[in-house]
């Protein structure tokens, strides 16, 4: 019964374990193991991100505290060692982690996929941009950035039904940001939000090609001639709706098809915004909407930061942190696959903040999840005396 195992068993029975063991099979993750199996590795690392532990010494003395309960929340091996995980970090396959990651999203895809973005639109909308985690560089030089610090960058390519991330791209902190559009998986008919660090016409085209569309933002020195302006609506804020060319030689040579320019007044900034895009077949005040939703991988940057473990890492070698990275980003996914399929309305703020204060309780988490706000209401009981009686 859920009522005699703890929460954190509970939440683990949502991974789906026969995938698991398949991407541990695949890069022989438990080759030579005896006592401290890849499934132990992951569950420590998703209490660590769970809890918000910050060094391997955290880790061991919490987890070594619950004693026989461990036993109780999954964990086949008798006691959690420091140096023992640390050494499955550097050299287990972060791969595994990746691998399962994708498995996870997949799920979570399929769940969110009725959500509403009032667009009334029909195609997947993705927004794509990256964040940058700071290193020291004494400890991580291999992560190169600049001459006084190291630091990774993590591309992600959020899909805006669910905050879904369906696409992580780790790498060092030089890497360009546009680059990683070479590696960008591109689904037909799909809409991708990028903002200008991703301006590079040429690889726009072959995602133009691709039969994808994306709206992005125009840089200052953009050259463009105007071919036809469409009818517009200013009390919306908007300015212009044209079809353009681009003029300049490498953008011309990069893009040589027609694009979309809108210019739109933000009233919330006062600032004017220029839009370029290769989706003509929808209103013009859509484009604007669908940039500003493009916000939503910005929030998702903050939100990880804030609630996951990934600006402190357990280990110093790049293995090490890819593998922390993966896990943190599963361990997100599972808990949205948790609460699509247990409380929907609630929060994912809130139900961290449950999973983070009673992960070793033993109460059916859905019990724990649909736990009413406390109201500070009048006690009815006649027999109680009121301590203001006059």
């Amino acid at each position: 019964m859920n009522a005699e195992r703890t929460i954190f068993s509970q939440l683990m029975d949502f991974l789906p374990r026969d995938a698991f063991q398949r991407c541990v099979h695949r890069y022989s993750g438990n080759y030579k193991i005896q006592t401290f199996s890849c499934l132990d590795q992951y569950f420590c690392m998703a209490f660590a991100q769970l809890t918000g532990r910050e060094s391997l010494r955290d880790i061991e003395v919490c987890l070594r505290t619950f004693g026989p309960k461990l036993y109780h929340a999954g964990f086949r091996c008798q006691r959690v060692s420091r140096n023992t995980l640390a050494n499955a970090n550097r050299v287990r396959p972060w791969q595994i982690y990746a691998d399962f990651a994708q498995t996870l999203i997949s799920q979570a895809t399929e769940l969110y996929a009725d959500t509403d973005l009032g667009f009334d639109l029909g195609n997947t909308v993705y927004a794509l941009d990256s964040t940058t985690i700071d290193l020291c560089l004494a400890l991580f030089p291999w992560a190169t950035f600049r001459r006084t610090k190291s630091a990774v960058k993590m591309h992600t390519l959020l899909n805006l039904k669910g905050s879904i991330p369906e696409f992580i791209h780790i790498s060092k902190g030089a890497v360009h940001d546009v680059n990683i559009l070479d590696n960008l998986p591109i689904l037909p008919s799909a809409i991708y939000l990028l903002d200008r660090g991703y301006l590079d016409f040429s690889r726009l085209f072959t995602m133009h090609q691709a039969g994808a569309f994306f709206v992005t933002r125009a840089k200052s020195n953009t050259r463009c001639q105007r071919i036809y302006s469409h009818p517009i609506d200013k009390t919306t804020g908007l300015l212009c709706d044209q079809t353009v060319q681009l003029t300049s030689f490498y953008p011309l040579k990069g893009y040589p098809d027609q694009l979309r320019r809108v210019r739109y007044h933000d009233p919330e900034t006062g600032k004017r915004l220029v839009f370029l895009t290769n989706l003509f077949h929808v209103p013009p005040l859509t484009i604007a909407r669908l940039y500003r939703a493009r916000w939503q991988v910005e929030l998702f940057f903050k939100w990880i930061k804030q609630h996951l473990c990934i600006k402190r890492f357990f280990g110093t070698s790049l293995n090490a942190v890819k593998t922390q990275i993966w896990i943190a980003v599963s361990v997100y996914v599972l808990v949205a696959i948790a609460k699509k399929r247990l409380a929907p309305e609630r929060e994912l703020y809130t139900l961290l903040q449950i999973l983070s204060l009673s992960l070793f309780e033993k109460t059916p988490i859905l019990q724990a999840f649909s736990r009413l706000d406390y109201n500070d209401e009048k006690d009815n009981n006649d027999n109680q005396l009121s301590l203001f009686n006059s």
